[in-house]
């Protein structure tokens, strides 16, 4: 229920840590229509409605916040409202969680391209783009154009591989490739690229886009022959650091 150009924020901390649990809050804001005190405490039963008015535009909170509620008590959790009307609204969920031994790597992530002239290294080049998703393919193809960068889409591993097969030897710069696709993913596309006879094959930069940015999610893709990793959703910056990054190297194979 925000509308344009309103904001959705959603903050995430650790706010107490034991040997093998931690407590994390969520907290939830936006600058929407908020609630009036009164209508909160209805909010978390089913198809509840504030406005039941034939005017109203926005409808009721459907199953949604009973559903909500009913994972965080499982959870023994807590989940509490803050609202004003024409305002907007905060929510905050606190639960207690398992502690993992899972490591986030965003410094794999951050490729520098310090003393780098990025438009200048960028501008003209030509990337080979493995994405299923065609909304995060256009938006991607958008972001890379906005360096002068040419992209040629493949909807899948396989498709990847093809055109990368039946180009000529140094037409890509180099490949963005999604982990995580229909008919062959992005780690089984990369191994095969990198077990091609012809002289790029070895040298041309692989980049991950995935979500997954663990250690052992890292690990695997650098076996499979990956150079680096770009975490989604694609931070514009990032991405044009790493490709300035690893073009500017002569596309030589960086772990």
């Amino acid at each position: 229920f925000t509308e344009s150009p309103g904001k959705v924020q959603l903050d995430v901390s650790e706010i107490a840590a034991e040997a093998d649990r931690r407590t994390l809050q969520f907290k939830m804001s936006d600058t929407g229509v908020g609630m009036d005190a009164e209508f909160i405490p209805k909010i978390f039963e089913a198809f509840s409605m504030e406005d039941s008015s034939a005017t109203n535009k926005y409808g009721g909170t459907g199953l949604g916040m009973a559903i909500t509620k009913n994972f965080v008590d499982m959870m023994d959790g807590e989940i509490n409202v803050e609202s004003e009307k024409g305002v907007g609204s905060v929510f905050t969920v606190t639960v207690q969680v398992g502690a993992s031994d899972r490591k986030y790597v965003s410094e794999r992530q951050d490729e520098s391209a310090d003393g780098l002239d990025i438009s200048a290294i960028l501008a003209g080049r030509r990337v080979l783009m493995a994405e299923d998703v065609e909304q995060n393919a256009e938006i991607l193809e958008d972001l890379l154009g906005l360096e002068d960068v040419e992209a040629e889409h493949a909807a899948n591993g396989e498709i990847a591989l093809r055109m990368f097969n039946e180009s000529e030897v140094g037409y890509y710069d180099a490949i963005l490739m999604d982990v995580r696709m229909p008919v062959m993913d992005g780690l089984t596309a990369t191994r095969a690229i990198r077990e091609l006879s012809r002289k790029d094959a070895q040298t041309i930069p692989v980049i991950a886009m995935t979500a997954n940015v663990f250690e052992d999610d890292v690990q695997q893709s650098l076996a499979a022959g990956m150079d680096a990793h770009l975490a989604k959703p694609i931070e514009p910056e990032r991405l044009y650091a790493t490709l300035a990054k690893f073009i500017s190297e002569g596309n030589g194979k960086q772990v």
